[in-house]
């Protein structure tokens, strides 16, 4: 039994449909004027929507340009621009990818007028215009390949790839079906076709919302578990993974370090040079810092100038080496090579086995007073704290 289509209604309802999203995205907006995103999602709606209502005017005394020349160049126009709004939410694409995409988008729409002028049949339209439209998409599959993405990404990113691979399929049919390759024509490449914009009408306008949903809770992450002036772990998300990473390394019965440091008369720095290059004072340092750490390494800001370390899996002889590491980079450091603001620091160490009794809390008190000690001893030192001193500190709480 053939399954007859209205095609006008078809294009009239995908064209609603993008109306659709875009007025949920509008309502979205109102409330974040200023994201560059939702702007550009927008226009792509905006174009989108234009190019399917022109196709619906085919056959209704309006010229042939708007119908099929211009309404096909403003839906790859509109492609691109959706394609290139998503894959910016998941992680910048940069200049080189862009300025491919804006090539590609350019050489597909001047090729489609070539088309026109020189060999226009629809079966030639329509499979050019199906492989352009799949090659406009081929950068989401990035969205799947690349290491470091999320669950909700790599579906994303399939869902595209399957829209490429029915596109694809769409153009080979046209070419193969000389008559029957019209979305006007009842058959099975009208329903590959209807399949293909469906497909790319759910992807995009769900997508779009729930990435971009995907990214705010991401940020909300970022400043709830991060100190936002240095970067590192603000001290309850440290605790956390802090606590976790003890007790895990219990279980191993393998050694852990922990360094606890701040900067050698930092008031002073605050006082002369102001505490705006004191806050860089800060940056510099969590900055030369991290470049020293490994993945598992939990860096944390306690607060003002007091920063700590838990280093798993480390011995003595490999947090003495960070240390004094760390001390060295740091000794003579400049800001910039305008502004020379000099500063050290002083670190407490202490490396241990831990076992289930061992709590965050002791370490700090014992590299507290190492600390104390690495000071008292001139600043600009490294003081290592013995484990008895662990258990006079276990037995004080």
């Amino acid at each position: 039994m053939n399954l007859y289509l209205d095609v006008r209604t078809i294009i009239i309802a995908l064209g609603i449909g993008y109306l659709i999203a875009l007025l949920l995205a509008s309502a979205y907006w109102l409330d974040r004027t200023n994201l560059a995103s939702i702007k550009n999602y927008l226009l792509a709606k905006c174009l989108q929507i234009m190019a399917w209502f022109s196709m619906a005017l085919r056959g209704d005394s309006v010229p042939e340009f708007i119908t099929i020349s211009l309404a096909n160049s403003i839906l790859l126009v509109g492609t691109a621009i959706e394609i290139v709004t998503l894959l910016n939410l998941h992680k910048p694409i940069g200049l080189k990818t862009n300025k491919r995409l804006t090539i590609l988008t350019i050489c597909s729409i001047i090729g489609f007028q070539l088309i026109i002028l020189l060999y226009n049949k629809e079966y030639i339209r329509i499979a050019y215009i199906s492989w352009a439209i799949a090659a406009l998409i081929i950068p989401a599959s990035r969205l799947v390949l690349e290491r470091e993405t999320t669950v909700l990404r790599r579906v994303t990113g399939s869902l595209y790839m399957i829209a490429i691979m029915v596109f694809f399929v769409r153009g080979i049919i046209a070419l193969q079906s000389v008559k029957a390759a019209s979305f006007f024509v009842p058959g099975i490449f009208q329903l590959i076709s209807i399949l293909g914009i469906f497909l790319l009408t759910v992807i995009g306008s769900t997508a779009f919302v729930l990435l971009l949903k995907e990214k705010a809770n991401q940020e909300l992450v970022q400043l709830a578990s991060y100190d936002d002036l240095t970067g590192t772990l603000n001290r309850r998300t440290f605790t956390i993974q802090a606590r976790l990473a003890l007790a895990q390394f219990a279980k191993k019965e393998k050694p852990v370090s922990y360094l606890l440091f701040d900067i050698d008369r930092f008031k002073s720095i605050n006082d002369t040079y102001g505490h705006h290059v004191g806050d860089l004072v800060l940056q510099d340092l969590a900055s030369q810092v991290k470049r020293l750490l490994g993945s598992e390494d939990l860096f944390v800001r306690y607060g003002g100038d007091e920063f700590g370390l838990l280093l798993p899996g480390t011995n003595e002889a490999e947090s003495t080496e960070l240390a004094e590491r760390i001390k060295q980079s740091l000794s003579g450091g400049s800001l910039s090579e305008s502004q020379l603001v000099p500063y050290t620091i002083s670190i407490g160490v202490l490396t241990i086995v831990p076992n289930k009794h061992t709590q965050l809390e002791t370490l700090y008190a014992t590299c507290d007073k190492a600390l104390y000690t690495a000071k008292s001893n001139g600043r600009d030192g490294v003081f290592r704290s013995q484990s008895d001193k662990l258990q006079e500190a276990i037995a004080s709480f």
